[in-house]
């Protein structure tokens, strides 16, 4: 759907080049991916470990040496899962606030605020002695992740090359990738620890990637569609665009920056503006794209891997090990996905990514359904193929929803709503993610093989919703992101319709 971009794109992205500058800054920057990956992988190892219950959650704990009870029940524990899901709870309630700072301030404030609220819940869940000091710590780790997933996205997309900025923006979900596979190394080492307290090295190793982030965003420089939406300083914003995309000339890119900031000079950024009409597709996906990556079931795979594979008969050293393996498949995946999505587009790698998942969660579900009983485990050779499937599972995800989930809602806001769109976009993921991961061992208890099922139905409707309604934004630069819209076969009824009309309301006003 990028025909009729392809000039003015082209003298756009022509005049610029990849800066050392720029590849330092976004790839500190997408650090803030490390906590929220590092928390998804460490969530789920931790409370496989046998000590790590026995000392929190005794009940759960007993209930796994009982062999009355089923397979699928074993871990359905509502203070079980409140330890993993209330992180998105204060992460969604943080990830509006967030948007204020990220707005007024700009995007470095708010990703420094991120790592240092990390780094407390670090601290107070490595020293719990009680499963409240327990949550609370989890709570802080939540405002991190708000703050860190609400402004580094943002931040990626505006300091990108548009031809680049695929793959610069999929180093969000590369990063979120190398944490998870980073917490699952950490937890298959801590379980070996003798004394029990192998599970306090896995929480406090979170103080690396918090540090790391913390310290990277003070030397951060700020984006110039921040400047000059913030402090309209064009001269600065001007200076800096010559640094990062490496030439003198950039007239042009500056002119559209400021044409964009100064559309709605005298409207405050609020929900009320995102919900006009022409904004409906923005909105439209903002809500859609979080909603549907969760609905991949990927937190069955990041939060729950090692239960998942206890749940099968796995040891809780096999358990550790089989998700290892997973995320290192899903980190290889996601990296070639920075590859291909500037040069496929996004829509190819969702279609490709869903059918892989679809495939795989049903050979999954059928597996379980035919051979997993509510006593014993799975044999060798079917225990095979269900991590064969899920390494297939992930291999999708972190060619398509992965990344994709993140790239698309960060690239199709215009400048005026970006950091409320984008606040939308954290809200509604953490929002699914705290459903989901609150949730799904109960599910897992009652539905059984079922639940795989579920997600592989949801699967047919998003890869359907992306086929018909999202629009190819390969290479579109930011600030004329609004014309794909405009020639989309759907949205152009809406958009197009309106905007000439509230165009001129706006200059009468």
């Amino acid at each position: 759907m990028a025909v009729g971009f392809s000039i003015e794109s082209e003298n756009v992205q022509s005049n610029g080049k990849i800066t050392t500058y720029v590849v330092v800054s976004c790839t500190m920057a997408a650090m803030g991916g490390l906590l929220f990956g590092y928390d998804i992988g460490i969530a789920g190892g931790v409370t496989s470990m046998d000590s790590f219950l026995k000392k929190f959650f005794h009940t759960v704990y007993v209930k796994k040496q009982e062999a009355k009870v089923s397979n699928y029940c074993v871990f359905d524990s509502q203070l079980l899962t409140s330890f993993t899901s209330s992180l998105y709870v204060a992460g969604l309630v943080t990830s509006f606030f967030s948007s204020h700072v990220t707005k007024a301030f700009g995007r470095k404030p708010s990703i420094l605020a991120g790592g240092a609220a990390f780094l407390a819940g670090t601290a107070l869940g490595a020293a719990a002695s009680n499963v409240f000091m327990l949550i609370f710590g989890r709570l802080l780790l939540g405002v991190g992740v708000g703050f860190a997933n609400q402004a580094v996205p943002v931040y990626l997309s505006e300091m990108a090359l548009p031809r680049l900025r695929g793959a610069i923006s999929n180093g969000f979900q590369f990063s979120v990738c190398i944490g998870s596979v980073f917490a699952t190394l950490i937890n298959y080492g801590a379980e070996k620890i003798k004394g029990g307290w192998g599970w306090r090295v896995s929480l406090a190793m979170a103080a690396v990637p918090a540090s790391v982030l913390t310290l990277g965003a003070i030397f951060l420089p700020e984006t110039p569609n921040s400047l000059i939406q913030r402090s309209h300083d064009h001269q600065k914003a001007k200076l800096l665009l010559q640094r990062i995309r490496g030439v003198e000339d950039v007239q042009e890119e500056l002119d559209s920056l400021i044409r964009a900031s100064s559309t709605k000079t005298d409207e405050k950024q609020t929900l009320k503006i995102i919900l006009k009409r022409r904004y409906r597709p923005q909105l439209v996906m903002a809500i859609a794209m979080p909603f549907f990556q969760q609905m991949t079931g990927i937190n069955v795979i990041g939060c729950y891997a090692p239960l998942l594979y206890r749940t099968m008969g796995l040891g809780e050293s096999a358990s550790l090990l089989s998700a290892v393996i997973t995320g290192i498949i899903g980190l290889a995946a996601t990296f070639i996905s920075m590859f291909l999505v500037d040069r496929l587009g996004r829509r190819a790698l969702f279609m490709i990514g869903g059918i892989q998942m679809f495939a795989s969660q049903v050979i999954i579900g059928a597996i379980m359904a035919f051979h997993l009983k509510d006593h014993g485990g799975l044999s060798k050779g079917y225990a095979f193929v269900v991590l064969a499937m899920v390494c297939l599972y992930v291999v999708g995800f972190g060619l398509s929803w992965g990344p994709l989930g993140w790239l698309v809602p960060s690239e199709i806001f215009p400048l005026e709503i970006r950091s409320v769109g984008q606040s939308i976009t954290v809200a509604v993921n953490l929002i699914f993610t705290f459903t989901v991961s609150q949730t799904f061992l109960t599910m897992l208890c009652h539905l059984k093989s079922g639940i795989f099922f579920l997600f592989g139905g949801w699967m047919v409707v998003m890869t359907l919703f992306v086929h018909y309604f999202l629009p190819e934004t390969k290479s579109v630069p930011l600030e004329e992101m609004e014309k794909v819209w405009q020639e989309h076969w759907f949205w152009k009824r809406i958009v197009g319709e309106m905007s000439d009309k509230e165009h001129k309301l706006e200059i009468s006003i």
